[in-house]
């Protein structure tokens, strides 16, 4: 652990490599089906395993921002949903994570404008079914972010990468089915005509910064998922959100409710366009919210 101004901090806990993977695994089949809570008790554990052993500090400090560096199987569950016998780990603090020691240093959203390229699929293409709800979470975003959208036919790769190429804008959202692999070649977005893999998407993105001499402050990628029986899945997520350029990228890890994403998105883009909050502040607002919806939320 590192806090601010101080020297990394080490603590340590015996537990041997197969049991651990077996708490991380369970909490990853089992949060899934949320309404069972059957992951209480494995987000419990982690969070005794992770959390509890420098709580103390973390409470003296008044910190409010937890970045996680996660390894290996760590990558594949939702760091934020570590629970306490009470409440998520994000009911007190905002939460983000990075691929390495050393971080980035974006520029908050208020100092630039809100903009965003949002692109998305509300009908059955190549094998995946319909996102009834994308149309609602892109109209939301475009009056928010004061956006360009591309819906269905409009959503090609040519036209994505036309798109990006002739505007500056610092967000590009995705509301589409995708898989993250540790295998590069599993690793996709589905587009209206075809699949784009990792080195297109890179290359889209990257062209954009050659050409405004401007990094993307923030890539969402909404309703994809890790690849089934890959433990290492997460490195595909964390692979494209670093070799794209990103500064910051939000991404879903396994096929969610597209009604509840669509109230989510629009929750964490009405904070983002308020000032003075950050991309981790928009999050946990935007979580927190849905928690606390009588609908989706805890009760």
């Amino acid at each position: 652990m590192s806090l601010p101004h101080q020297p990394l901090q080490h603590s340590q806990t015996e537990i041997s490599r197969p049991k651990l993977e077996a708490i991380i695994e369970q909490m990853r089949q089992t949060i899934v089906v949320r309404s069972r809570r059957n992951f209480y008790a494995p987000a419990s554990q982690l969070y005794d395993l992770l959390i509890r052993p420098v709580l103390a500090e973390l409470q003296a400090k008044q910190i409010k921002t937890l970045v996680f560096v996660p390894d290996g199987s760590f990558r594949n569950i939702p760091l934020a949903a570590l629970y306490d016998g009470r409440q998520y780990l994000i009911e007190n603090y905002n939460v983000a994570l990075t691929p390495g020691l050393q971080l980035l240093s974006p520029r908050p959203l208020k100092q630039i404008k809100l903009r965003a390229i949002a692109a998305g699929l509300t009908t059955s293409r190549q094998g995946f079914s319909a996102l009834n709800y994308v149309d609602e979470e892109l109209q939301e975003i475009e009056q928010t972010a004061q956006g360009e959208v591309l819906l269905n036919q409009e959503f090609t790769s040519e036209t994505l990468q036309q798109k990006i190429q002739v505007s500056d804008y610092p967000i590009v959202h995705i509301a589409t089915h995708g898989q993250f692999s540790s295998n590069e070649r599993n690793t996709y977005l589905i587009t209206w005509d075809e699949k784009l893999d990792t080195h297109q998407l890179r290359t889209l993105l990257q062209n954009k910064e050659l050409r405004y001499q401007t990094s993307l402050e923030l890539l969402v990628l909404s309703a994809c998922e890790t690849a089934k029986g890959d433990r290492q899945s997460g490195l595909g997520l964390a692979g494209l959100a670093t070799r794209s350029g990103a500064k910051t990228t939000v991404a879903t890890l396994w096929q969610v409710n597209d009604q509840v994403t669509a109230i989510f998105m629009d929750a964490f883009y009405e904070a983002l366009s308020q000032n003075k909050v950050t991309k981790a502040q928009a999050l946990q607002y935007a979580q927190l919210k849905l928690l606390r919806d009588p609908d989706f939320g805890r009760h």
